[in-house]
């Protein structure tokens, strides 16, 4: 796969911040040379350094030094890792790098999790830098602020990610003065705690929600105060502070600026980009002075030629929807074919037609039997989006949007002792789903009815795995799915070998590793 070329500015660290690459582009690392553009010399710089820190998001270079951030290590590592989805395409692809990870046996030379390590900490650094040239612009304060809190969100977005996967990391908040300083700063070398990464990601956010406008006063895409108001309600669900999780929530459901659209298929069409549900998403296309999206994304998850073959396929047909999934549904929930694409198994040869038009041909020419119709990205030009590039499809990613608030808030609800606010959200979920309403229960009957309605609702929404461990069931959920999750272990993925090879041995591993 070949590098996106970025139109803004490339912050490149090598595989992680302790070993800046002399071979990339690091300007803004070392001190300024003369000609260089500063705050100073350049009234543009803050504003398209920010826009290189939403850049960061479309990472997705599995393979490169660059890393990964939304690309298939994400997938593997939120989707396929679940008992959502298995790995997909032909038994013996990808098994050494996706399959490991998809059965747990997954070790820390693995190269999907450097390259996650890698994009995050990449996409961290472009923060850092940013904030420097914000504060040092002639832009206004309340610009300054804005700009800030936008980066500061993904910030705390990337760590979030982080301290889920890894638990305590590298606490890096600042851009280092040389190679040297990166390389005996400990603050560069080893692990902060898990805790002390997540009073960072609530301070980040805090500031986001004190400095952002509301959506309707910022561009189409841009981070609102209702996308840092959402995502730091997810996290106090994580840390069970239901109270300031109901708060945040309730915040955003009375702001007026989100709903539910009507039709749940539409979310995952182009059409439904930057809709009245979306609260964060990674823009694609045009917002990031680009043509393209996240690499591989589309294509890693589509429809793979198989058996008899005859047809031009979409993809390499990993992240298969599992069975188990597909047994979650209750009938006639109609999340169920607007999350899975099923291929004709019926003997009949009458093949599946997706909402494009595109028939994809039977079972005896197709690689697997289902797959993720949120990742498909036509290739039809007059339907969506296309430009011939393939790896590099404009799908834009859901990371959040407002039926997750209402299922955040329904779940703090119910542990808060209000059950019939915790039920109205279901319910509101259910009737869009064309689901009976459900009656209120026990707490620990709307406990189960939440996390079930958050399983079918966010289905291969890369949420599941993290929801499994933060509840609790991760071990008894995925051994009963056929994989060999070790409780105790596979709550976290290892931390890179490479990692500790560049401290010098200062960054412990995860326990088990």
């Amino acid at each position: 796969m070949k590098s996106m070329k970025k139109n803004i500015f490339k912050i490149s660290v090598s595989a992680f911040v302790l070993l800046w690459a002399s071979s990339c582009s690091s300007d803004f690392l070392e001190v300024p040379l003369q000609g260089k553009p500063t705050a100073e010399t350049d009234p543009n710089l803050a504003q398209n350094l920010v826009v290189g820190v939403y850049n960061s998001l479309m990472t997705g270079e599995a393979f490169g030094s660059e890393g990964d951030v939304h690309g298939l290590s994400f997938v593997t590592a939120t989707t396929i890792i679940s008992d959502d989805s298995d790995k997909g395409s032909t038994t013996t692809d990808q098994q050494g790098t996706v399959g490991v990870i998809d059965d747990f046996s997954v070790t820390s030379t693995n190269i999907l999790v450097q390259a996650l390590w890698a994009g995050h900490y990449n996409g961290i650094a472009k923060v850092n830098n940013a904030l420097v040239i914000v504060a040092q612009s002639t832009l206004d304060d309340a610009t300054k602020n804005r700009l800030m809190g936008e980066i500061r969100v993904i910030r705390g977005y990337y760590y979030f990610n982080l301290v889920r996967w890894f638990g305590g990391v590298p606490k890096i908040l600042r851009v280092p003065k040389d190679a040297s300083d990166a390389n005996v700063d400990p603050v560069f070398q080893t692990r902060a705690t898990a805790e002390e990464i997540y009073q960072q990601i609530i301070e980040d956010l805090q500031y986001g929600v004190t400095n952002l406008p509301v959506r309707s006063q910022t561009g189409a895409g841009r981070i609102a105060k209702g996308t840092a108001q959402a995502l730091l309600a997810k996290v106090y669900m994580y840390r069970k502070e239901w109270q300031k999780a109901y708060d945040l929530t309730k915040e955003v459901m009375n702001s007026g600026q989100y709903d539910l659209i009507a039709d749940y298929a539409t979310i995952w069409r182009q059409a439904g980009d930057n809709s009245r549900e979306a609260i964060f998403e990674v823009q694609t296309g045009q917002f990031n002075n680009t043509d393209f999206g996240v690499n591989a994304y589309s294509m890693f998850q589509g429809p793979r030629v198989g058996g008899k073959g005859g047809w031009t396929d979409l993809g390499w047909g990993f992240n298969n929807p599992s069975q188990s999934l597909v047994n979650a549904y209750e009938a006639g929930d109609l999340r169920k074919n607007a999350t899975i694409i099923f291929i004709d198994n019926s003997g009949k040869y009458t093949g599946t037609v997706l909402f494009d038009g595109f028939r994809i041909p039977s079972a005896d020419s197709v690689q697997n039997l289902r797959y993720n119709y949120k990742a498909y990205h036509s290739e039809n030009k007059n339907v969506e989006n296309y430009l011939g590039n393939r790896d590099k499809k404009q799908k834009n990613i859901h990371l959040l949007r407002f039926a997750e608030v209402l299922l955040i808030n329904a779940e703090a609800a119910n542990e808060l002792g209000k059950p019939a606010e915790a039920i109205a959200n279901l319910n509101r979920i259910r009737q869009r789903a064309g689901l009976k309403a459900l009656t209120v229960g026990s707490q620990s009957d709307i406990r189960e009815a939440v996390w079930q309605e958050r399983h079918i609702e966010l289905a291969m929404e890369h949420d599941r795995f993290f929801d499994l461990v933060r509840t609790g069931r991760a071990a008894s959920v995925l051994r009963a799915s056929g994989k060999n999750f070790v409780a105790g272990k596979n709550e976290l993925l290892p931390i890179p070998s490479l990692q500790i090879e560049l401290s010098g041995g200062k960054l412990t591993q995860n326990s088990g590793y």
